[in-house]
């Protein structure tokens, strides 16, 4: 199977761990990557704040190449990426205004034959089935919050991607590798998102409590879908331990990562010694036959 790849600015920066665990447990799937050849960065956060042409046309480049490429399926293991081509395709799709100015300013014509997917929906079209196969690690003992954030999941309408506020594709995910998911109450709340450097007093209170809310339900780690949500949670959680001296620090890992530790993947290559709080004493103690490592 081949698939197109839009790895974004963060899997080639912050989130490397994230690309190379992906790449990872799709080599054991038998899924050929395709990157989008130029790619460039789609915007994200800051685009869509500054210019709504520039927001629009950023990501569009890409489908475009994509299309000229002959890339019917993308996947975007960025949340922010995935969102970003989602909405720019359905701006230039049923908007010409829009449409007409982006082709004018990148100086080329938008065909929308490209389908863009997060990666829960790419293992999910993958299927349950085929990753139970490749299953060599016993996880039954760890219990894990799945975190969604919010751009995985809003808006509904035009993302129509699992449900808005209790969303379960991840969770299916996490019990075929074997693992316990368990229900808490945040999991589509805001991290803060962006503002993690200008307002970092916001997004360490917002982290905070996705963080006590994952332990009060027993969670041993967050398992989540986004760099900027893994930025957060992980990375501000030296900070929440310096003004919240009872603040127990959790591991928050990729869904690849995750997936790719019940397929017996080494963790270096995984990337696991890569956080700010590290997983593997945790995962060490927790799983039943340890991992290569």
């Amino acid at each position: 199977m081949k698939l197109g790849y839009y790895p974004g600015c963060s899997l080639e920066g912050t989130a490397k761990e994230f690309d190379h665990s992906l790449r990872e447990v799709l080599k054991l799937l038998e899924i050929d990557l395709e990157e989008i050849n130029d790619w460039s960065c789609c915007g994200a956060s800051s685009a869509h704040t500054t210019s709504h042409l520039l927001s629009v046309a950023l990501p569009a480049l890409n489908l475009i190449q994509a299309a000229k490429q002959g890339l019917e399926d993308v996947v975007a293991p960025c949340a922010a990426c995935f969102n970003r081509l989602v909405a720019s395709q359905h701006e230039m799709k049923y908007d010409e205004k829009i449409r007409t100015k982006v082709e004018h300013l990148i100086e080329d014509k938008f065909v929308d034959v490209t389908k863009v997917v997060n990666i829960i929906q790419l293992f999910q079209k993958i299927g349950v089935e085929k990753i139970k196969e490749k299953i060599k690690v016993d996880l039954s003992e760890l219990k894990l919050a799945c975190y969604y954030g919010c751009l995985l999941v809003r808006p509904n309408d035009l993302l129509h991607f699992d449900d808005e506020e209790n969303p379960k594709m991840m969770e299916e995910l996490i019990t075929a590798c074997g693992a316990k998911a368990v229900e808490w109450n945040l999991k589509t709340e805001c991290c803060g998102a962006a503002h993690s450097i200008a307002r970092t007093d916001i997004v360490e209170k917002l982290c905070k409590n996705i963080l006590d809310d994952a332990v009060d339900h027993k969670a041993d780690m967050i398992v989540v879908a986004c760099p900027m949500c893994h930025s957060n949670l992980d990375m501000r959680q030296r900070n929440i331990s310096r003004h919240y001296t009872a603040h127990r620090q959790t591991p928050v890992i990729y869904l690849s990562q995750l997936i790719g530790i019940a397929m017996g993947i080494d963790f270096a290559k995984l990337g696991l010694n890569l956080h700010f709080i590290n997983p593997v004493p945790l995962l060490e103690k927790k799983i039943l036959k340890e991992a290569v490592l």
